[in-house]
């Protein structure tokens, strides 16, 4: 049987259809029932008035449970207060799956009771909808860099090798020999960016980081272009034009999912370049004057974030807290560039200008989010890398392809990496990185 989807009755006005779904919602009032139901691609209410239907299909009505899926046969109508602006006069109602006690009700469920029943969660209209950004987010990612003439190449999950250093990664055995989930597909994408000129990979990466906050996830998505003769400034640039138009596309092709998820539209309309470009060395004078700004606020929060700034010190990464700090008092990304090669990886290129900067770039995003974007040059000298391998105390061997790379025609070039999840934590204005993936892995969390 051929079935109607909910997204398509706008073109069936006055036809008789079938749609089949799940029992969303109903209610009653004297001889009407109205049952809401949803495919996935929408939410339908459909009518059944006690003396036009059969009686069978009156007491179907009455015996629905919460997700029931059933298909339901009648007429399309154009109404403006049904949900989605359509409506179904039933003919005929057929229950194909009962559901029994579905155990999340329209009641407030704490967190950890939902994240066991994410499975389930997943059906409800907010984390639909969360996940429908999601969805445009990579549809973006993906139109951005193939009409860019990027091509798009997969490196391995599985590694010799680490690209952060090996005290946040994943350890296996692979037949006999050490390796390692990948934390980024970086280092494999240099080799592919020696061949392409322009690429990008994306795919699942992990972190062995046993942080509980609300911005980590141990498995996530991430993108990472990666450009031959592109320096950090080119870099930079790439970066801002690309988070715009992700943000652009979501806010253009996601209103509806943005409506429901009571997202402040206008805050990511500001989303336009340019984006303001902070050294270092600029922010630490930033946060340390923001730091003292709220120590004196009557607001506990802004007392709290205070407490928490600069906790590591000049010459060291930004904190969770000054990155909130800093994103707050902008209303659009905010790119930290040049930051002390010492909390840098290996491969970054130190700023000639003053060497004991590297040239990367921190993309940080307004409103408390934190970075959702971090990159930088590479070094293309294979003296220079050499020297930075050993300082790192990483096995020289296991980096000799790596090497290669700069043996045979080494060139400058850059790349950055953005997280899937980071960027739809932002847009869609969801306070925990846990509801932006369907199924999240985390320090407490492998089930479902």
């Amino acid at each position: 049987m051929k079935y109607t989807y909910i997204s398509d009755l706008k073109d069936h006005v006055g036809k008789e259809v079938t749609i089949a779904g799940w029992l969303y919602n109903k209610r009653s009032s004297g001889k009407v029932r109205f049952v809401i139901v949803r495919d996935g691609t929408g939410i339908c209410q459909t009518t059944a008035f006690k003396p036009e239907v059969d009686p069978a299909v009156f007491e179907t009505c009455d015996k629905l449970d919460q997700e029931t899926s059933l298909k339901v046969t009648g007429v399309v109508r154009k109404d403006d207060r049904a949900p989605g602006g359509y409506e179904l006069s039933i003919k005929e109602i057929t229950i194909l799956g009962e559901s029994k006690d579905f155990p999340i009700s329209p009641k407030e469920h704490g967190v950890a009771f939902l994240m066991e029943n994410r499975h389930l969660w997943l059906r409800s209209i907010k984390q639909h909808a969360t996940l429908r950004v999601r969805h445009q987010v990579i549809k973006a990612v993906r139109d951005f860099f193939d009409n860019r003439g990027f091509t798009l190449l997969d490196t391995p999950i599985l590694t010799a090798n680490a690209c952060e250093g090996t005290t946040t990664l994943f350890e296996t055995d692979y037949f006999g020999q050490k390796a390692y989930l990948s934390q980024s597909g970086q280092l494999y994408n240099e080799a592919n960016a020696m061949a392409f000129g322009k690429v990008y990979c994306f795919g699942p990466t992990f972190r062995a980081e046993k942080s509980k906050t609300r911005r980590h996830l141990t498995e996530f998505w991430m993108v990472e272009p990666e450009v031959a003769f592109m320096d950090l400034e080119g870099n930079m640039d790439l970066a801002e034009e690309f988070v715009e138009y992700v943000v652009g596309q979501v806010v253009e092709k996601c209103r509806n999912e943005l409506k429901i998820l009571e997202r402040d539209i206008t805050k990511l309309e500001c989303v336009k370049r340019p984006f303001p470009r902070i050294s270092y060395a600029e922010t630490q004078k930033f946060l340390q004057t923001k730091k003292e700004e709220y120590a004196s606020s009557a607001d506990p929060e802004l007392k709290k974030l205070s407490e928490d700034m600069l906790k590591n010190g000049l010459g060291d990464d930004l904190g969770a807290a000054d990155e909130t700090a800093i994103g707050i008092n902008h209303d659009r990304p905010v790119m930290v560039h040049r930051y002390p090669s010492a909390v840098k990886a290996f491969y970054m290129k130190n700023d000639p200008q003053n060497p004991e900067y590297a040239l990367c770039v921190d993309v940080i995003a307004p409103e408390g989010v934190g970075e959702i974007i971090g990159g930088g040059q590479r070094e293309e000298s294979l003296e220079v890398l050499e020297g930075k391998i050993k300082h790192h105390g990483l096995p020289l061997e296991a980096f000799k392809w790596y090497l290669d790379l700069r043996r045979y025609g080494t060139v400058p070039h850059s790349g950055f990496g953005m997280g899937i999840e980071r960027m739809v934590t932002w847009v869609t204005g969801t306070h925990h990185v846990r509801e932006t993936i369907p199924f999240p892995r985390l320090m407490d969390t492998i089930w479902p």
